[in-house]
């Protein structure tokens, strides 16, 4: 019997039938591994103050973006083979996201062909492309993406193209993409960061080349500096995703609550905010949306919901969430997404 708030009951059933090594990966951090833990404390730090006795009119979680609209704001943010997780992997996901209706960004890691993944979700669905190492091999992902019916493309941007971080079992392989990318040969004194995976990583050129490469929104994921955001925006850019790599890449960066004031004051509205890392409850949705983000997404919280009940998993997270977001609405007195972003937060 459940005795445990959801999500904590599903990261206790996830652990526990996940192979040790598959558990890791999924929650592994950087460094010496305090940057999740600071990204989820950036959101408890800030406070909400109730509101009782407000008339709620209309309420709704209703969201639109970039022409779409979704019930809530919960979005699920990309992450890779989700085959390890459960058998239903992306597939199960999308069709969660659906029947929840939400949005869902694919992997370019994903582990089932995207164009099945979009057609099983039977909406669009935005799919997260990574740099292959060149415009060439960049194009051939992106135009897989764009011929399976993507509807928004999200580039990251903060962590070099990797494979998995474990050997990965047969049956499960980054099967959307044409060939691995490998790794530079080093030459004797050549450093294998600068001289190695570096050398094949985009720059600000590259994403002005893939901003030409499209007619549908573009939002570059893993900006943490107003520069950067401001960056994006010029380059016309339709949004941004204000992300850590959920802690996954550099270790000893601040939380993303605490630079997201800074970068929705940097683009002063002229692109779309979305926000991840340490989002783990309705509150930490709220928080995100009073601070200025568009939507949010949500990661391990869903891998979790996966690994324990497959798609069924999901979609009880996702609906988790939005209880979760509704009853903080209510309880300070805020009716819609708009509305949120008038509240005032406590640190």
């Amino acid at each position: 019997m459940q005795s445990l708030p959801l999500l904590p009951f599903f990261a206790q059933q996830a652990q526990t039938k996940l192979p040790a090594n598959i558990w890791h990966y999924l929650q592994s951090d950087a460094g010496l591994g305090a940057q999740l833990q600071s990204n989820e404390a950036g959101w408890q730090a800030k406070k909400l103050l109730p509101r009782p006795l407000q008339a709620l009119h209309l309420p709704s979680t209703q969201c639109e973006l970039f022409g779409e609209q979704w019930a809530h704001p919960i979005m699920l943010a990309p992450v890779a083979y989700q085959k390890l997780f459960h058998p239903d992997g992306e597939i199960g996901t999308a069709v969660a996201c659906n029947a929840q209706q939400g949005q869902m960004m694919v992997s370019s890691l994903a582990s089932q062909p995207v164009e099945e993944i979009i057609k099983q979700a039977q909406q669009p669905l935005w799919f997260q492309l990574y740099w292959q190492g060149s415009r060439e091999a960049t194009a051939v992902l992106l135009n897989k993406a764009l011929a399976a019916g993507a509807s928004a493309i999200i580039f990251t941007v903060d962590a070099p193209v990797k494979q998995a971080l474990i050997d990965l079992p047969a049956g499960v392989s980054a099967v959307n993409l044409a060939q691995p990318l490998t790794m530079q040969p080093i030459k004797p004194g050549q450093s294998q960061v600068f001289d190695g995976w570096m050398t094949q990583a985009p720059t600000w050129e590259d994403v002005a080349w893939l901003r030409q490469q499209m007619k549908i929104p573009l939002l570059i994921k893993g900006l943490m500096h107003a520069e950067d955001a401001k960056r994006a925006v010029t380059l016309g850019c339709e949004g941004i995703v204000v992300s850590n790599h959920g802690g996954r890449v550099l270790d000893s960066t601040p939380s993303v609550a605490a630079v997201l004031p800074q970068m929705v004051a940097a683009v002063g509205g002229q692109c779309k905010i979305l926000v991840d890392s340490g989002i783990r409850s309705g509150q930490d949705i709220f928080k995100a949306l009073a601070m200025g983000a568009d939507a949010v997404c949500v990661g391990r919280p869903y891998v979790w919901g996966l690994a324990a009940e497959g798609a069924m998993g999901v979609a009880k997270v996702i609906r988790y969430l939005r209880d979760e977001l509704e009853m903080t609405m209510a309880l300070t007195g805020v009716s819609t997404l708009a509305e949120i972003r008038q509240v005032e937060l406590y640190a």
